[in-house]
């Protein structure tokens, strides 16, 4: 059966485009409501990350700190990994049973983290446990990407790949979007102190309905016919790993594919999505409900111009509607989140220019303070200062001072000094007397920021909500661009033996590894600089590195063979 189908797609992609069979509606169909599902289950611990902390990691700052590290590692360092464990089955046994396997293997996991009991219930067996369930979740999620981009492709008639992969194209954003929507209306049906106790759990346990419809609908599904013509021939890799990456013709295209393509699609889409909201809640304090509405606003606009954009690129080409993306993004993100900032919290906006800070300080104490778990400690009176101000979104600028002297701060006509912090003998957190020097620093420096007009959070009546959706809008739209045909671009680079492996491997190290690191790595930029739009240099120049090489040296691919073996 897979066979025959194989045989009349290929008849389809020599000839014209014709219109959507029921065959094809129903492997775009299953293939993005399992990728919408997977999605939803990832964003789920992102979006419930600071409530599962309180249940499940807590005791000494050692253990706290080790397992913050693995469950940030799980959610993106291990989905490269997923990608060569799943793409080489992928490649060997098929995509169908790949990511069938990946799907049942997410949806379980995320099903467990909503039954599993918490520290208090069985002690240090529940962080074990649920970074377990996270490695697994981001092992499963390496997987189904390359699975599910690679079997509609491979279904696709000649002339439309970029449309029916856009369709995969949209489940992150609409598993994003679905995972907003979920917890908020739990929240509203619990309240916010039921939710905190128990009521998170709801949208982990009811994600087993879409699992169950998910799983079922993909069991009856063909094999894509490139895979099964290709197994006929007796053309299927017996070492895909080797073959993609120990061959030198096969692995400059990779490493094409992560710098010229994926690693300025991840940050752009970060930017767009998560950056964006991250900035609304951390930097401007507008409140999570009116930045989760607005933010899913934006999403559902522009959730189109991925179908848009998948099927513009099979006229045009995909290439330089991915690159473009890139570059109108970064020639234009000051600008946007400027925006943001003026009509999301105009206080902010004026104290930022009628009140300028100065942080008096020996240069040698003020360190780049890349914390990517959220839980290091930085205990010099330099980072102490920085960290504290760029948490209360204060610009700043910087003066040196004598070598060895204490951190001071310059608000107005005020000055409040800082301290160096001691830390525990574990090095993980600052000691009881530190502790106590923080809360009367903060107290003190929080007084003097208020003082100069530093809102502590946006005013719910002076923000532009019409103008706020138009810009967040913008911001995905360019999503849409990058994201859009980059699903048929990687597939169409790559010889279909090896496909599965080649294509999943630099699209996770760029989004999971270069996306995944962007709220991080800005956030220690804005620290370091006291600029609040600083961060932004950060997805600006990786956009701008993409599209140099991606222009020099990556090929368009829309005429390629995607049947050829080799």
């Amino acid at each position: 059966m897979a066979t025959a189908s194989g045989t009349a797609n290929g008849a389809r992609n020599m000839g014209k485009a014709a219109p959507m069979t029921a065959e094809e509606k129903k492997v775009i169909f299953a293939s993005s409501l399992g990728t919408v599902f997977e999605w939803y289950d990832f964003y789920l611990y992102g979006s419930l990350a600071s409530i599962i902390a309180k249940q499940f990691f807590i005791g000494d700052p050692t253990t706290t700190f080790i397992f913050a590290l693995l469950a940030f590692a799980a959610g993106f360092i291990v989905r490269p990994f997923g990608a060569l464990v799943f793409g080489r089955l992928g490649d060997m046994i098929g995509r169908k049973y790949t990511f069938l396997i990946t799907i049942l293997i997410m949806g379980l996991s995320t099903f467990i983290v909503g039954l599993l009991p918490g520290y208090a219930a069985i002690g240090i067996a529940a962080p074990i446990i649920l970074v377990t369930l996270r490695i697994l979740q981001g092992l499963a999620l390496g997987g189904e990407y390359g699975g599910a981009a690679t079997y509609v492709a491979e279904h696709a008639p000649h002339g439309k790949r970029g449309l029916f992969t856009a369709w995969i194209q949209t489940t992150a954003t609409l598993g994003f979007f679905l995972s907003l929507m979920v917890i908020l209306g739990t929240r509203l049906a619990t309240g916010e102190e039921a939710f905190n106790a128990w009521g998170w759990r709801i949208p982990f346990l009811v994600s087993v309905l879409l699992l169950g419809i998910s799983v079922w609908i993909r069991l009856s599904m063909n094999e894509s016919p490139a895979f099964a013509k290709m197994k006929a021939e007796g053309k299927v890799s017996k070492a895909p790993l080797s073959e993609a990456f120990g061959q030198w013709k096969n692995a400059k295209i990779v490493i094409l594919a992560l710098i010229g393509l994926t690693m300025g699609q991840a940050v752009v889409w970060y930017t767009g999505q998560f950056y964006a909201l991250f900035f609304m809640l951390q930097t401007l304090k507008i409140d999570i409900a009116t930045a989760n509405v607005l933010i899913a606003i934006a999403l559902l606009l522009a959730t189109p111009f991925f179908i848009f954009f998948g099927s513009l690129s099979d006229r045009i080409g995909r290439k330089y509607i991915i690159l473009g993306g890139c570059v109108i993004a970064a020639a234009t993100y000051f600008p946007l989140f400027n925006g943001l900032t003026h009509f999301g919290n105009p206080a902010l906006e004026t104290a930022l220019k009628n009140s300028p800070v100065v942080v008096v300080a020996d240069p040698a104490s003020c360190h780049f303070q890349f914390n990517m778990t959220g839980t290091k400690k930085f205990p010099s009176s330099c980072d102490i200062a920085t960290a504290m101000l760029s948490a209360n979104s204060v610009a700043y600028t910087r003066q040196d001072a004598a070598p060895g002297s204490v951190a001071t701060i310059k608000i107005g006509d005020k000055e409040v000094s800082s301290f160096n912090a001691v830390m525990t003998p574990d090095g993980l957190n600052f000691n009881d007397e530190s502790k106590k020097q923080e809360a009367a620093f903060k107290k003190e420096a929080g007084a003097a920021i208020k003082a100069a007009g530093y809102p502590a959070k946006a005013d719910p009546d002076q923000i532009n909500k019409p103008m706020m959706v138009v810009l967040l809008f913008i911001l995905v739209l360019y999503v849409t661009m990058v994201y859009g045909p980059i699903a048929a671009m990687l597939v169409e680079m790559f010889p279909t033996r090896i496909r599965y492996t080649s294509m999943s491997l630099p699209y996770h190290i760029g989004n999971g590894w270069f996306g995944g690191l962007l709220p991080t790595t800005a956030f220690a930029l804005v620290a370091f600089k006291g600029d609040i739009y600083y961060g932004l240099w950060y997805p600006i120049v990786i956009a701008l590195i993409t599209a140099v090489i991606g222009t020099l040296f990556v090929k368009e691919t829309i005429h390629n063979d995607i049947y050829a073996a080799d």
